[in-house]
């Protein structure tokens, strides 16, 4: 068990250096480490994952804002609608799912199994935008309305909720496309929605786990050691090739916990 362990806080100072070198991609270890490596349920490895991802975002947020590439009220405008939605999701919606979803035959789709496989679809979609090379030329050149706004924030807060992910990689677009905000600042703002929803999804948790503080706290404060590793190796390693080397091996998790679930 020690030797688990030992694998785990090795595996949270990867964490943090994936967050500081591409801005983005903890839960996406997080959860899996959790689950697979030191035996949490998915349940509670995702309101971990809330936990570490939020105080991370939090110390990247600080970093970007000294460089100027964080725009706060668009992050608030968004954070307002999602964090009542992660925090809905997490306190409410993620209890009330049952233990056994549906059963046929010899075959039962559990809740933790669901929850595993629906963070591996999440996973998918980050690996594709991730791969992916976007053009800030495709930005719209007006803002969108309030009210649409609203409504993705709602949408991505609850995937967030579910899944126990930041949603890093959802908002990104979101702000580049529909917000008309340049990808680096995009980068920058989508950490303070990050933070905001994370540690109130995790709020929710709070209410209805038990929590072991001291593992808890200690796996974060060596993440967050990662990503002040991570931001100094940045200055040395170009963020586009690491980000689509992270892409194809996020897909590879993502096929990996699928293969899993369902055998």
């Amino acid at each position: 068990m020690e030797n688990t362990q030992l694998l785990g806080y090795i595996g949270a100072l990867v964490v943090g250096l994936v967050l500081g070198l591409i801005g983005g991609g903890g839960s996406i270890l997080t959860v899996p480490l959790l689950v697979y490596l030191l035996g949490y349920n998915p349940v509670v490895a995702t309101a971990y994952s809330l936990f570490v991802v939020g105080a991370s975002s939090m110390v990247g947020t600080y970093q970007k804002h000294k460089k100027g590439l964080v725009d706060f009220k668009t992050g608030f405008a968004f954070s307002f609608p999602s964090f009542m939605a992660v925090y809905l999701s997490r306190r409410y919606l993620v209890p009330s799912i049952p233990d056994t979803i549906i059963s046929f035959g010899n075959y039962s789709l559990t809740k933790d199994m669901a929850i595993m496989v629906f963070f591996a679809i999440i996973m998918l979609l980050a690996s594709i935008s991730m791969i992916k090379k976007r053009k800030e030329s495709e930005q719209n050149s007006t803002k969108q309305p309030y009210y649409k706004t609203f409504i993705q924030g709602m949408i991505i807060g609850t995937i967030t909720g579910l899944v126990g992910a930041g949603g890093g990689f959802l908002y990104v677009p979101a702000l580049v496309f529909w917000a008309n905000i340049p990808m680096k600042k995009a980068v920058g703002t989508s950490l303070i929605i990050v933070t905001i929803n994370s540690l109130i999804g995790f709020l929710g948790d709070v209410q209805t786990l038990d929590i072991e503080w001291i593992f808890l706290l200690s796996f974060t404060l060596i993440a967050v050691i990662g990503i002040v590793l991570g931001v100094f190796f940045s200055k040395f390693i170009t963020g586009e090739k690491l980000k689509k080397s992270f892409g194809v091996f996020t897909l590879l998790i993502a096929i990996y916990i699928i293969y899993k679930e369902i055998n």
